[in-house]
C-alpha cells in the first residue's frame, strides 16, 4: 500500500478539494486499508511542494478550521502519468502470474525492450 499511497492519494483529490481525515476515510472505504495521518500529512506537504497540490484553510462550523487540499493542474497531470504507469505494470503483471506461459505481446514500458518469454 505504502507504493500506492501517493497515486491513490492524488486519485481521492482529483473530485474535489478535500481534508486529511476525509482523505483516509475515502481510502479506507475504498478497501486500502487504515493509513496514518502521519503517513499522510508529510505526503501532501511533500506534494504540495512539489506544485502537485495547493492549500486552503477554511474557518469551521462548529470546531477549528480545516486545511483542505486540492490538486493543482500539474497535479492532474502527475495523477495521470501515475495512472498510466500502474496501468501497464497491472497489465504486465497480471500476464506474468497468468496460468501457463507469460505472454509475449505486453510492452514492460516505453523505453524498454518487450518480454521474449521463458
Amino acid at each position: 500500500m505504502r507504493a500506492l499511497l501517493g497515486l491513490c492519494t492524488l486519485r481521492a483529490l482529483e473530485t474535489g478539494p478535500s481534508y486529511g481525515y476525509a482523505i483516509i476515510a475515502e481510502l479506507e472505504q475504498a478497501g486500502l486499508g487504515v493509513v496514518k495521518g502521519g503517513t499522510l500529512y508529510p505526503l501532501l506537504t511533500r506534494y504540495e511542494g512539489a506544485g502537485w497540490v495547493e492549500t486552503e484553510w477554511r474557518a469551521g462550523t462548529s470546531g477549528p478550521g480545516r486545511k483542505y487540499f486540492s490538486l493543482t493542474t500539474a497535479g492532474r497531470a502527475e495523477l495521470e502519468r501515475h495512472r498510466r504507469r500502474w496501468q501497464e505494470f497491472a497489465a504486465v503483471t497480471c500476464d506474468f502470474l497468468s496460468p501457463g506461459p507469460p505472454g509475449t505481446d505486453l510492452p514492460l514500458s516505453n523505453t524498454t525492450e518487450r518480454r521474449t518469454g521463458p
